[in-house]
């Protein structure tokens, strides 16, 4: 007979730990209330035959629920009673002394896990280090108030892994689309302040990056922009500049000609792009979030995402910009050309740029010569991915797509993706159900179901928390 132990481990079935767990609790009640050495021998007896009847390998919380079922059908209700608050108390200190030593650990600066955990987040900064202090308090709720003992063990096992326990205890989501178009076009809310439609193109990229810090604060994965929702800006600086240089021509008496005045309003309007491009990657790179970060974000370039004619060559000049300085990468700390992490570019392949004769067959030649360079852009096959998803639409941060809606979410009918958000991930370990199905397939499948339900089970949890969320 075999008992599982709260690590997991499987050990010999000992009834003298029965039996000095009675003995310990009996001795800390009133004499009148002790059982004499002859009912704690039956009782023992009693928990070992029905542990025997089980047929199988129990649980030490199924044999102490044993034992105060036998101390109560004898009649020992104080004792039983105690014996269940010495469980509980033991319980809770066990928890608490691990999270505890946790928590001691990294006020220290020893803990190795929170070391080597994310590359993207250095523990040395207060910043970061009290965003780890409050996943360890998250973890240590989820683990005892929120997700079920089955899907604490299965995630402790390696049977599945529940992504992000240290943020999850919370209504806060995970990756998302930004709908940078709404709130640029339409105003948004920062701190309680209005910002309202940008006039230039260099402001919108400036307020591109504070809604970005600002999600990045507010979340817990990645998050990706379109270089679209910029474009429209781009010809606003250039009417802007128009206007400028005609005043300027009239007030010095100068005639005007319409061609040298596009012309040098295309001048200003590169310069700004080159600047608001400028903005956005040093932006990003030095802005830390709330929890001591980088923001996690990648950059879609996708020219059939705007309408053909002036705002998608507007488009192609800003990925165009983007792709130049990617190339050129920035400096650090001792002045060296290095690659930045973020953002991460994603790079639309189409029939408007993948052949030669193609009108924006440049920006494919400069993508390529920037990841052979940079490790960047991605690419995206926007024929292959209207084959598989039907729609062509950039992932969240690096890897996660999401499911297009099934109903048509915007006015026009159309799937929405921008302004979507992820609830959380649960991964299941495939490899270890094929090892533990030892190659019957039968129980392969069976295995399959039993832990495709243990994920789906933490995922509703996730739902559930997030249900109401302002």
């Amino acid at each position: 007979m075999k008992v599982i132990k709260r690590n997991g481990t499987e050990v010999p079935f000992d009834y003298t730990k029965i039996k000095n767990a009675i003995e310990a609790a009996n001795a800390c009640v009133a004499e009148k209330d002790r059982l004499s050495d002859t009912m704690v021998g039956f009782i023992v007896g009693n928990v070992e035959k029905r542990c025997d009847a089980l047929g199988r390998a129990v649980s030490v919380e199924e044999i102490q629920d044993m034992i105060v079922d036998e101390l109560d059908r004898s009649e020992h209700y104080r004792l039983a009673r105690h014996y269940s608050d010495y469980r509980l108390r033991h319980e809770l200190l066990r928890k608490q002394s691990s999270t505890d030593a946790k928590i001691l650990s990294l006020l220290r600066h020893d803990n190795e896990l929170a070391k080597q955990e994310n590359a993207n987040k250095d523990p040395v900064l207060n910043s970061t280090m009290r965003d780890y202090l409050a996943s360890e308090v998250s973890e240590d709720i989820c683990r005892r108030y929120i997700f079920p003992e089955d899907v604490i063990f299965a995630h402790d096992e390696g049977i599945i892994h529940v992504h992000d326990m240290g943020y999850v205890s919370g209504p806060i989501t995970n990756c998302e689309l930004v709908n940078l178009e709404d709130m640029l076009q339409n105003g948004t809310v920062i701190t309680d302040t209005m910002i309202e439609k940008p006039h230039s193109f260099s402001t919108a990229c400036n307020i591109a990056t504070q809604i970005v810090a600002q999600v990045a604060s507010n979340t817990y994965g990645g998050q990706t922009i379109s270089l679209a929702h910029l474009a429209p800006f781009v010809d606003v600086s250039r009417q802007k500049y128009l206007g400028e240089i005609r005043e300027e021509l009239a007030a010095i008496g100068e005639p005007l000609d319409e061609d040298k005045v596009n012309q040098m309003a295309e001048m200003r309007v590169r310069r700004e792009v080159e600047r608001g491009i400028q903005t956005i990657q040093y932006q990003i790179q030095t802005l830390l979030t709330t929890n001591g970060q980088t923001p996690f974000v990648s950059v879609f370039m996708y020219l059939d995402e705007v309408p053909a004619g002036q705002t998608r060559d507007d488009l192609a000049l800003i990925i165009s910009e983007c792709l130049r300085q990617r190339y050129e990468g920035i400096k650090n700390e001792v002045g060296v050309w290095v690659s930045p992490a973020f953002p991460k570019l994603i790079y639309v392949l189409d029939e408007d740029n993948i052949t030669e004769d193609a009108p924006y067959w440049y920006l494919t030649m400069l993508a390529a010569r920037c990841s052979a360079r940079r490790m960047v852009p991605d690419y995206i096959s926007a024929k292959v991915m209207k084959q598989l998803k039907g729609d062509v639409y950039t992932c969240m941060g690096c890897r996660a797509f999401l499911t297009p809606d099934t109903v048509g979410l915007n006015p026009d009918g159309s799937h929405k993706y921008y302004g979507r958000f992820n609830q959380g991930a649960v991964t299941l370990n495939l490899v270890d159900v094929a090892c533990s199905a030892e190659g019957d397939e039968e129980k392969f499948w069976q295995l399959m179901e039993e832990r495709t339900e243990l994920c789906h089970k933490a995922l509703r949890i996730r739902h559930e928390t997030l249900l109401g969320t302002p």
